[in-house]
């Protein structure tokens, strides 16, 4: 009965080690949850980073680009040449782009996305969806950018 008891003790401290974690888990997701979507200062913010990065880009000034980078998208590519070279290869419809309109941001899987259309002197019109982070000074720095297709024609 002594050992009955000894492995039922056992087992409602492992069942509770386990409860307690999942309650933990459940704070932490409630918390991130609960974050709360930039401010109207802040959207203003998050544009002003993704506006002076395409300034950069346009005059080509590499390091100041990439100055607007978050800390782990610096490290991926090392240095500012290596930055452009990338912005060059995929990115160009950046600095190509003859109009450039934000679009309404949003915070998707707690992610900040900003979207940006831009016109390409053909015509063609494509949406960069910048993802922005905050860094340890909370200043928003561009996270990484997907340029997807769009459905709207320019005229």
């Amino acid at each position: 009965m002594r050992r009955e008891a000894r492995v039922n003790a056992v087992a409602r401290t492992g069942v509770a080690r386990v409860l307690a974690a999942l309650a933990l888990a459940l704070v932490a997701f409630a918390a991130a949850a609960a974050e709360p979507a930039p401010s109207k200062r802040e959207w203003a913010a998050i544009k002003g980073v993704i506006d002076a990065q395409i300034v950069a880009l346009k005059k080509d000034d590499g390091a100041k680009a990439f100055g607007y980078a978050t800390a782990g998208l610096q490290a991926q590519f090392g240095d500012a040449t290596t930055f452009m070279q990338m912005v060059h290869a995929g990115y160009e419809p950046l600095i190509a782009a003859r109009y450039r309109e934000f679009l309404d941001g949003a915070v998707v899987d707690g992610r900040v996305i900003q979207p940006l259309r831009l016109v390409l002197p053909d015509g063609n019109v494509l949406v960069a969806l910048y993802t922005m982070e905050q860094d340890k000074g909370r200043r928003w720095r561009i996270a990484g950018c997907l340029l997807a297709p769009s459905t709207v024609k320019a005229a």
